[in-house]
């Protein structure tokens, strides 16, 4: 049985997971545990769930493979036999598990304990590279065995040919020869209302004609950053980021993982680095991205606009930052991750496909 954080459609790293177990382990049959709004998002073949059923409760009693990226809530009771792979939700950038103790306006009532009990019923813990693994290890304290892997939902990013990125930009509906710019912030906990830090309608009006915007809000936002208008596409409702990374020349975030993924892809990055007081402050950052950005930063909305116009968003020095960035974070990244952990968790392998260098990757 797989599923995602809050019950959301089809994809991330138990999704790429998922696929691998079809492809190598056909033997396993799988099932994907979502709202029903979301069914359609699954692939034929895949059973389809819907949280709180008798049938999802019956899966998950008898299932060998679970695999989640958060908690499958009380539907769950262990039972002897039983694999869990927990993949997490990227590599953390921002303050996780137990470190929350000490940033009580993020943890918002979180049950500690109840976390340390969901963290024993771990049996592998799905990594990224060695700052993930440390920082899982000390956040997540627990006998789980680490499977440093690389992110599986990063797959494919490194599989797609040029065609699926022509076929990607058309159906979004990004103009032909316009550089597509994704705008994807992350969540802050400080804010009652969350808005956009950005007035995306002027940043396209001062970029002129040869700029798109895909405006994509976090999740936890309640809505869509802006409405979809002229060169600014509202694509909040996307199923899968990852297409959205693979159409964009570029990503503009804060403090989002997804700064990883796209490092890994290796595409611009440009930090929007708006209220880093008040975000550190709150919740705080593992890495310091002021001395070790992946890319161009922009304090205010006016040096963003300049990034762009200028070219520094994929200039020498920009292009230098991602490649320390990506030799740091994305080691393993090389389209093979889900297969590797499959290889050991399911087919008992301990030769796994070797990673392809930095250098070798598309």
């Amino acid at each position: 049985v797989f599923a995602v954080e809050g019950n959301r459609g089809y994809g991330r790293d138990p999704g790429a997971l998922e696929e691998a177990f079809r492809r190598l382990a056909p033997h396993v049959r799988t099932a994907w545990a979502a709202d029903r709004v979301h069914h359609h998002t699954v692939p034929p073949g895949t059973r389809r769930l819907t949280p709180g059923t008798a049938a999802h409760r019956t899966a998950l009693a008898r299932s060998r493979y679970l695999v989640c990226d958060a908690a499958f809530g009380p539907d769950l009771v262990r039972r002897r036999g039983q694999v869990l792979v927990q993949t997490q939700a990227g590599t953390p950038l921002k303050h996780m598990g137990l470190d929350l103790q000490e940033r009580p306006g993020a943890a918002r009532g979180t049950d500690f304990a109840g976390l340390l009990r969901e963290v024993d019923t771990w049996d592998y813990v799905v990594s990224a590279n060695r700052h993930s693994t440390l920082t899982w290890e000390r956040v997540h304290p627990g006998g789980w065995t680490t499977l440093e892997y690389g992110q599986p939902r990063t797959d494919v990013l490194q599989r797609a040919t040029a065609a699926d990125v022509a076929r990607l930009r058309e159906t979004l509906g990004i103009p032909e020869g316009t550089v597509a710019i994704l705008y994807a912030p992350t969540h802050r906990d400080y804010r009652r209302t969350q808005r956009s830090a950005l007035d995306l309608e002027r940043v396209v009006r001062r970029l002129g004609p040869r700029f798109t915007v895909l405006a994509r809000a976090h999740p936890a936002h309640g809505g869509p950053l802006t409405a979809s208008g002229g060169r600014v596409l509202d694509v909040s409702d996307h199923p899968h980021v990852e297409s959205l990374c693979l159409a964009s020349d570029a990503l503009v975030t804060d403090y989002s993982s997804l700064m990883f993924d796209c490092a890994g892809l290796d595409r611009p990055v440009v930090l929007h680095a708006d209220e880093p007081e008040a975000y550190e402050a709150v919740r705080g950052t593992y890495v310091d991205l002021r001395s070790f950005p992946p890319g161009a930063i922009a304090r205010d909305e006016d040096e963003l606009i300049g990034v762009f116009a200028s070219g520094d968003w994929h200039g020498a020095r920009a292009a230098r930052l991602r490649a320390a960035f990506r030799e740091r974070f994305c080691p393993y990244d090389d389209g093979r991750a889900a297969d590797r952990v499959v290889r050991r968790v399911v087919l008992g392998e301990t030769d796994l496909p070797p990673v392809v260098p930095l250098a070798g990757r598309r």
